[in-house]
Parts: structure tokens; C-alpha cells; sequence
């Protein structure tokens, strides 16, 4: 695939870099814009290192230390970079492998393991293992993005630890180098070393770990608290005696990359999980809920989850999560414990359900109790209803980072872990502890394992917050040891527990984990500064938001004005990004069909945000927002609009780019394609009358070349065709005169390509018994456009023309509260989302709440009883595709309800990303190749494997063009489709009266 290449290196062209070109066939990145983005993960700790390499091989990998340990540089594994803690943030190389290195290299399905690259991500394996019946269980809530090498380096437990155990439990073997370029293989040993059939210098390595685990059996067995979500320090409890063996992978399994680097690692899998149930007990107070977790465990469920108020609060303000809280959650709970019964007879998990409630009547909880008793539990047996719950539950992060507020919940006390009987007491003294540094915390996560991931609201740009963390930390670990809990119960030491080890294990224990680095990594070359010797966790220069951060001036083109506080408008929108990476993922939804195609960190949506952010802080230098570098960033940016939905935190960066497009177009003009891009709308109805003469563009091979060579245009690609009858109505009105009435808004590229559809359009809505008016341009010359060709330029001011003319033809209507129905999603929903960006007035607010797309108004009006349509089957089956914009603002749904109206016709959805073509973009000779690697992720395959009697509808202008260019099918609107079918019916109703 020849997707997208990362920008070229414009930084570092020392010795280092220069070799590590020569010898390394990956990515090798020394600039600036590219260590920025490597700079963070999701903690709050920000760290540039010299380099970042993306190797394509094990080998590669290993070149690279081996260069950088010549240089006298530090190397850091990166997997997914979503670590809590910081691990993953340090000088020296970065050395991404979750690009390349992510195959499975063996499977036994029999033995029930497998061997995989350290790069793989959890979904992608268990997507490849559920045809063999398997899966790796230890489920964390990053699986769409968290990669196995991650895991293992921080000792991963997720949501079902109760019953799978935590990452080590799974972990067979690993095969890893040392610092000093060996490749070893860690797995079971006898503790008679002598008996290990290996090198020397490997027998030498065991013989001194299991010699150090022997001295310190005692420490241990009285320091390391008795808890299984215990994941802080070095495993030293793995090379005590028990027994006559040891595995030596379980002391590199929790390592966070400071022993050895992780080449392979060797799994234990499970069988799938093939019945369930759930049972969403209901809380009056948090104490409760807290107190009931040790109660509801001996029911052995294989987890119990938390969902405190706040976060049911923000749920219900996230669209994609809205109705997983309405169908989920009855009253106003203070808290929700989600109970999970797994078993493989689903009769017996539907006993234990019963059993469950029956439980919670015991404890004195249930609907009709009084207040404080109140609760009682939903029963959940719905798969779909289940996994939705199962979403939400893991978004919890993003969902708590979605308070648009500068203070946000702060990872540092995040994951501790304690005993259940004293999970009630202890998070009633921790609540009491934040109340005493003025804040207030947040909870969710894992209840039924006493580690609860407990986050106060703080401002890490205070210096009062900064210290208010530092004071709870120190409060909140003091009480953690009180009950014998555990600092890090999932998460890690990284940079913010690991100063806190000596306290929490002791100066002895301390010392043996410095120890075990040394003779691992003597010359301190693996990700220095975890675990051990580490800096103070509120040292601000590593902080995101160190003190000397500030904001350059920049004057904004739209409206932010929902991001409140301090730092809101543009820069509050850009810092909601948290670094958890939900953008990362590879299947399911539509967010980042850029990252999708290339696995770059430059094209995901978290490492956009992270530029703009260093952008507007001068951290890349001046002029940064609009500089060749940062429009290399955005160049795949489809404005595809799925993070304005799928990003839990909102982070809107189609919307963003407009600002930067905006800041690119006043400082360096627009680009030949831009401008014939842009002002398509005012020259359209010219190219009409010249639509032979510039279709010949599309049939001459020099023709094509010189359109590519001065315009930009891929020569590989067919233009649309202009056509000389495009949609000019004679009549303003159409219909039945005294019919409900409704307003036909005709985009620009309906009207000027494919006007059948308008006409079809209106051909269903006289049928159906509407008076449809057809609004007039308030000037009487040039038709209305919502200007999104202007926006995609970034000629603000220009698109705001445009609407406002919109906005004065359509006033009238909206004043009658008249419907306003459009085909093109991308134009019908501009008069949703930046009409409301560039005009913050009644009239726009009126005009938004009144435009619907065709399929909604239709839809709508058939589930309101008020739809009469004859309609007759046409086919057996409609495969649909929805357009980007259609799934951001939910409105897809609409379309397969429509086309069910259809007798006897079939609907099945293509589960696809963006098409790839997304306006110009498609059409671009640098995107083109990006854009075909989109549509074949799933919509072209899909296309060419249907039957030719199979409808193929996809109501996006472009999605059409690139499903007929890709697989030469032809894709109809839902409105031609209606079309065809009433036509169909009346066919055969004057055959029935002929």
C-alpha cells in the first residue's frame, strides 16, 4: 500500500541520525513536529526525546539500540503509548513498534498459546483468535490501542482480573535483548541453574536473580502486600523458591521497559467467553456501593465494575453513549456496580443473576426501599445492550476527560489497591482527603478487585494544585499502606509512583530492585529513571504544562465559546486531548481513517491535536500553526468529523483544521486546486455550458498529466463530469398545494452533477403528499451553497457569505417552522455544526434545529404515522454505506429505516471507515493513494463482492464517485432508490388497470 509517507525529517542531521537512515529501512524522525508528538503519552508528563525510530523488523529494532547504545543514548519501547504513569516519555530514541512489528508468529490452538510481536494490539489479536474459539483475556480498557509489548512492560490486569489473573498469570515466556545487544529467552527454569541448557553468560544472569530472590525471600514475603493487583517495582516474589522451578519472564513481565527489550512474548488463551449476563446494581449513596462490593464477589461473578454519578453524568452528555445510560440506569443513583456472570451454561448465569438480586434484597437494597436504602438492579441479557455497557465502561477515562473546565481528573493515586473489607472506609477517608485540598475526586473501574481508579479534579498549570497533589499523594499512599493495599494496583510506577517504592516496600527492597537493574542494564541505557532512581513526581519541567507554558496570540475565525475557563476557546478545544489514544483503533466506528491507512503517529487524531497544542504554545517554533510542517500534519485529515463523536472527549479536529487552514490561507495565499476547490460553487454554472470541453479532460492521458502537474488533481483519478441540464427548477413550489409543507434545500454538487437525485427527491415528496418549496436565492442570481468548499480551503470569511445568504432564503420557512431537507449530508449538516461555528444567533440556531437530511425528515415523519408512500419491491437487497458526517451527527441510522419501507427488500450496512474520497481530497495526487487505501479497508472489497442484482446506496456525493471508481459499481441515494420503487408501483398499477 503506498499510503501516506510521515513527513520528511527537517531536524537533526548529526552522525546518529544520519546512521540510523542508513542502516534502518523504517521511519527515522529527528524533527521537531514528529519528537513532539512522540513527547507525551496519557499521563501528564511531556518529555521530547532526541529521536523516534519505527522499525519494520525485530532486527531493525535491535539495530537501533545497538546504534543508539554506541552514541551513548537512551532507548524507550513504545507500544500503543497510552501509559498512565509516564513510562513510555523519556530523551534519547524512541523506538515505536507498534507500527510493524504485530504479528502473531505461532499458534496452538490445541495447547491454547500463542507467540506474538511486541507490537500487536489486544483487539487485533483477539479479532484473529476468535475463529479458533480462543482469546487473551486480560482486557484492559485500551485494547483497541494498547499493544501486548505495553502490557507485559506494565504488568496489565483488566476488567476480569478476578477470573483470568493479571498479565504475568498469562504470560508463558518472552524472548528479549538485553542492553547490551543479547537475545535471551525468559521462561520456566529449574532453580538447580545447573540444569539450564544455555549460555553461560545467560546461566550466569539466572544464577545471580534466583540467588538475589533466595537472600530476600523474608523482605519480601513481609513487604509486598498480599493483594493480586499488586504491579509496583521489580517481581522479585518471581525468583523465591516455590517449588523446584521459577519463570524468569514474570521479573521482565511489570519492568516498563527499564531491563530488557521485548521481542516476542509467548501467551496462555482461554476459550471465548460464549454466554452472559449482567446485573447493573443500583446505589443510594457511594459508601454503600462501596461496602456491597465484598458481598456481591461471593456470588463469583468474573467482574464488578464501578460507575460513580459523575461519570454517569458526563455519559449522558456523549452522544454515543446517551442511550446505553437511558436504557442501563434508573433514577438518579449515586453509584452503579455492574456485575458480570460469565459461566459457559447461561442458565446458570441467569440463576446467579436472580441470586444476585436476591442478594441485594438482603443487604436491604431495592427500588421501594426509602432513600437510603435505595437501589435494586437492572438485568441485562441483551447482547447488544451488554456491549454497549461494556463501551462505556471502557471509555472511562476519555468520559471523565471530557469535563470542558480547566481542572481535570488527574492520574497519580489512580489505581491503588486495597483489601474489600476495607474499600467502604477507605474511599470515604479518601474523599475526605481531597475535601481537605479543595478538590473532588472521581471513581470508576474495578470494585470487585478493590482498585478503583480514583482521579481528583485538579489544574496541573497551579502551582496551589501541583502542591495539592503532592500533599495527597503522600496522604493517600500513607493510608493505602495502613491497610496492607498496594500503590499501583494496574497501572504502574512509572514517573509518578516510582519515587514513593521506598516508603511502600521498604529502603531494603529498594536497594534489590536497583540491584536487579544493574546487573540487567549496568550502563543505564533502557528507559532510565522508572522504577528506579527516579525523579520527584511533581517536577513541573516534565510536566504537559510546565511553569513557562503560554499561549501565542491567535485570533480564532469560529466560534469556541462551549470551551469555558480560562483556557478555553481554540486552546481549551485542542487540550482536551488526553493522549489515551481511543483514536488509534483499527476496527468499529469511523475514527482515524487516516491512522488506519498508515499507522503513522502523524495522521491519528491524538497526534494532530499534540501538534496544534505545541503549536499555539511556541513549543515548534514561530509560525508554527501555518508552517509547511503543520499542513504535512493535517494533509490525510479527511475532516471526516468521527472524533467530534468518537473521541470521548469531544476533540473536533475537522473543526480545528479549519482554523488552521484559515491561518495557512492568510500567511500563504491558496494553491491552484485550492482555489478551484474553493469558488466550484460561483463558476459552476459557467463549467456547465462548457461541459464538453472540460469532460475532455477525463478522456485525453496529456490532459490528465498536465491537470496533475499544475493543479494538483491525480492524474489516475476520473474528475466528475459536468453536465449541461444541471438542476434549475422552473417552479419555486412542487406538490400538492395544502399539503404539509417542507423546504428542498439543492446543494451545489446534486444540482450540478447528479440533479437526478434532486428530481427523485422531489418525485417522493409530491408523492407522499408534500408542498415542496424550492427557495430562491435572496440576490436572484447565483444558487445557495452552504460554503463548504470555501471552509475546506479555509476562506472563512467566504463560506460565512454563503451561509448567510442561506440564512436570509431560508428564514421565511423556519419562521413557519418548516422543515429543511437536503441530500448531501456533507452540505445539510454544515447548517448543523459550523453554521452555529461562524453565526451565534437566533436565526442560525433556528435553522440548525430545522434541517433535516431527506432520510431523517423521512424517517421521522413515518414513525409520527404521517408517511403515506406506494411503494413495490425493486430487489432482494440493499448494501449501504454512510456517508462520515451522516454517522458523526447520528443521523445513519434514518437510512436503513427509510429503505425498510421497501416490500421485501433486504438491508445490510457496510461496516466501513470514511470511503477515502471525502470532497477533493480524494482527488489529490499526494492524498490519492491514502484515499484508495481508506476505501479498501472494507467499502471496496464489500462493493465488488456483492451480487450485480444487490442496490448499492451510499448518499454521500463523494462516497458514490469512489465506489464507482474503485469497484465500477454504481452507488444510489436513498432518494433514487424511493424513486425507483415508486416508480415500480405505479408501472404496475397501470399495468393492473390496462
Amino acid at each position: 500500500m503506498a499510503a501516506s509517507k510521515p513527513e520528511s525529517d527537517t531536524g537533526d542531521h548529526s552522525a546518529l541520525a544520519q546512521r540510523l537512515r542508513r542502516e534502518v529501512t523504517g521511519d527515522v524522525f529527528f524533527d521537531t513536529f514528529n519528537r513532539g508528538r512522540y513527547a507525551t503519552d496519557a499521563s501528564f508528563y511531556q518529555i521530547l526525546p532526541a529521536g523516534v525510530v519505527v522499525p519494520r523488523t525485530v532486527d531493525e529494532a535491535l539495530r537501533t539500540l545497538a546504534i543508539a547504545r554506541d552514541d551513548g543514548r537512551i532507548v524507550t519501547p513504545r507500544g500503543g503509548g497510552t501509559s498512565q504513569c509516564g513510562q513510555t516519555v523519556n530523551t534519547g530514541i524512541v523506538v515505536d513498534v507498534s507500527k510493524h512489528l504485530n504479528k502473531i508468529l505461532s499458534l496452538d490452538v490445541e495447547k491454547r498459546t500463542c507467540v506474538v510481536e511486541p507490537g500487536i494490539v489486544l483487539d487485533d489479536l483477539n479479532r484473529q483468535l476468535k475463529r479458533h474459539g480462543l482469546w487473551f483475556p486480560v482486557d484492559v480498557s485500551t485494547a483497541s490501542r494498547a499493544t501486548i509489548g505495553g502490557m507485559a512492560g506494565n504488568n496489565s490486569c483488566g476488567g476480569r482480573s478476578l477470573r483470568y489473573g493479571t498479565m504475568r498469570d498469562n504470560t508463558i515466556s518472552l524472548e528479549a535483548a538485553l542492553a547490551d545487544g543479547r537475545l535471551l529467552q525468559f521462561g520456566t527454569v529449574p532453580r538447580d541453574i545447573a540444569k539450564l541448557n544455555a549460555d553461560e553468560p545467560q546461566i550466569a544472569l539466572f544464577r545471580d536473580l534466583l540467588a538475589l530472590g533466595e537472600r530476600e525471600a523474608g523482605e519480601i514475603a513481609e513487604r509486598f502486600p498480599q493483594v493480586q493487583r499488586r504491579v509496583g517495582g521489580y517481581n522479585l516474589d518471581a525468583l523465591t523458591p516455590n517449588g523446584a522451578h521459577n519463570n524468569m519472564a514474570h521479573i521482565l513481565v511489570g519492568s516498563e521497559g527499564t531491563l530488557a527489550f521485548t521481542t516476542k512474548v509467548e501467551l496462555k488463551l482461554w476459550p471465548l467467553i460464549r454466554n452472559k449476563v449482567l446485573g447493573v446494581c443500583h446505589f443510594g449513596s457511594f459508601y454503600e456501593a462501596m461496602d456491597a462490593t465484598q458481598h456481591l464477589v461471593k456470588l463469583k461473578p468474573i467482574a464488578v465494575e464501578l460507575v460513580d454519578r459523575t461519570m454517569i453524568g458526563l455519559g449522558r452528555d456523549i452522544a454515543m453513549f446517551r442511550p446505553t445510560i437511558e436504557a442501563a440506569v434508573r433514577g438518579d443513583p449515586d453509584a452503579l456496580l455492574v456485575v458480570e456472570f460469565a459461566e459457559e451454561d447461561q442458565d446458570e448465569n441467569l440463576r446467579r443473576l436472580k441470586q444476585l438480586g436476591e442478594l441485594m434484597a438482603d443487604l436491604g437494597f431495592g427500588w421501594n426501599q426509602p432513600q437510603r436504602r435505595w437501589g435494586g438492579v437492572v438485568e441485562v441479557t441483551e447482547p447488544a445492550l451488554q456491549a454497549s455497557i461494556a463501551d462505556f465502561r471502557a471509555a472511562g477515562l476519555n468520559v471523565m476527560m471530557s469535563m470542558k473546565q480547566e481542572g481535570k481528573p488527574v492520574s497519580f493515586v489512580e489505581d491503588c489497591a486495597v483489601p474489600l473489607p476495607h474499600l467502604a472506609e477507605y474511599t470515604d477517608r479518601l474523599n475526605r482527603i481531597f475535601e481537605k485540598h479543595g478538590t473532588r475526586p472521581t471513581m470508576y473501574a474495578h470494585a470487585s478487585e478493590g482498585c478503583l481508579h480514583v482521579r481528583p479534579v485538579l489544574n496541573l498549570k497551579l502551582d496551589k494544585d501541583v502542591k495539592a497533589m503532592r500533599a495527597i499523594a503522600e496522604e493517600t499512599f500513607a493510608m493505602v499502606r495502613e491497610y496492607k493495599g498496594s500503590h499501583s494496583g494496574e497501572h504502574g510506577d512509572g514517573l509518578v509512583r516510582s519515587e514513593f517504592h521506598e516508603a511502600m516496600f521498604g529502603e531494603r527492597l529498594v536497594r534489590a530492585f536497583s540491584e536487579v537493574k544493574q546487573r540487567f542494564d549496568p550502563d543505564n541505557v533502557l528507559n532510565p529513571g522508572k522504577i528506579v532512581d527516579a525523579a520527584r513526581m511533581d517536577d513541573r519541567s516534565l510536566f504537559r504544562y510546565p511553569p513557562d507554558y503560554r499561549i501565542n496570540d491567535f485570533k480564532t475565525v469560529l466560534d469556541w465559546s462551549t470551551y469555558p475557563g480560562a483556557a478555553g476557546g481554540f486552546q481549551g478545544a485542542v487540550e482536551m486531548c488526553n493522549n489515551n489514544g481511543a483514536c488509534r483503533k483499527l476496527e468499529g466506528g469511523v475514527m482515524c481513517p487516516s491512522y488506519r491507512a498508515t499507522r503513522n503517529e502523524q495522521d491519528v487524531t491524538r497526534g494532530r491535536a499534540n501538534t496544534l497544542r505545541l503549536a499555539i504554545s511556541g513549543q515548534l517554533g514561530p509560525d508554527a500553526l501555518s508552517s509547511d510542517a503543520m499542513m504535512e500534519t493535517l494533509k490525510l485529515c479527511v475532516s471526516c468529523k468521527a472524533c467530534r463523536r468518537e473521541c470521548p472527549t469531544g476533540v473536533d479536529m475537522a473543526k480545528m483544521k479549519i482554523e488552521v487552514l484559515a491561518a495557512r490561507a492568510r500567511s500563504h495565499g491558496l494553491t491552484l486546486r485550492d482555489r478551484l476547490v474553493a469558488y466550484l460553487p460561483h463558476y459552476a454554472a459557467l463549467a456547465s455550458r462548457l461541459a464538453p470541453l472540460l469532460n475532455l479532460r477525463n478522456r485525453s492521458r496529456l490532459l490528465r498529466r498536465l491537470g496533475e502537474r499544475f493543479a494538483g488533481f491525480s492524474a489516475r483519478r476520473d474528475l466528475p463530469a459536468w453536465r449541461g441540464d444541471t438542476f434549475d427548477p422552473t417552479a419555486l413550489a412542487v406538490g400538492p398545494e395544502g399539503g404539509p409543507e417542507v423546504v428542498l434545500f439543492a446543494d451545489t454538487f446534486n444540482r450540478v452533477y447528479e440533479r437526478e437525485n434532486l428530481d427523485a427527491a422531489l418525485a417522493v415528496l409530491s408523492a407522499a403528499g408534500y408542498r415542496v418549496h424550492l427557495p430562491k436565492p435572496p440576490d436572484g442570481k447565483r444558487a445557495l451553497c452552504c460554503g463548504r468548499t470555501f471552509l475546506s480551503a479555509g476562506l472563512v470569511d467566504q463560506a460565512c457569505a454563503e451561509l448567510n445568504r442561506v440564512v436570509e432564503s431560508l428564514t421565511p420557512f423556519v419562521a413557519r417552522g418548516i422543515p429543511i431537507v437536503g441530500l448531501e449530508p456533507s452540505c445539510l449538516l454544515t447548517l448543523r455544526d459550523e453554521l452555529l461555528s461562524l453565526r451565534r444567533d437566533d436565526l442560525a440556531a433556528k435553522i440548525s434545529t430545522h434541517a433535516l437530511l431527506f432520510e431523517e425528515f423521512l424517517a421521522r415523519e413515518a414513525k409520527a404515522g404521517r408517511l403515506t408512500l406506494a411503494l413495490s419491491p425493486i430487489g432482494g437487497k440493499a448494501l449501504v454505506h454512510g456517508h462520515c458526517h451522516q454517522k458523526s451527527f447520528d443521523a445513519f441510522k434514518p437510512v436503513e429505516q427509510v429503505l425498510r419501507l421497501i416490500p421485501n427488500l433486504a438491508v445490510e450496512t457496510i461496516e466501513s471507515s470514511c470511503c477515502g474520497m471525502a470532497g477533493a481530497f480524494g482527488y489529490g495526487a499526494e492524498t490519492y493513494d491514502a484515499s484508495i487505501a481508506m476505501a479498501e479497508a472494507s467499502l471496496l472489497p464489500a462493493a465488488r463482492k456483492a451480487t450485480p442484482e444487490t442496490l448499492i446506496v451510499a448518499d454521500g456525493t463523494s462516497c458514490r464517485h469512489q465506489i464507482k471508481d474503485g469497484s465500477g459499481r454504481q452507488a444510489l441515494h436513498v432518494a433514487k432508490v424511493l424513486a425507483l420503487s415508486l416508480d415500480k408501483h405505479r408501472q404496475a398499477t397501470t399495468s393492473t388497470l390496462h
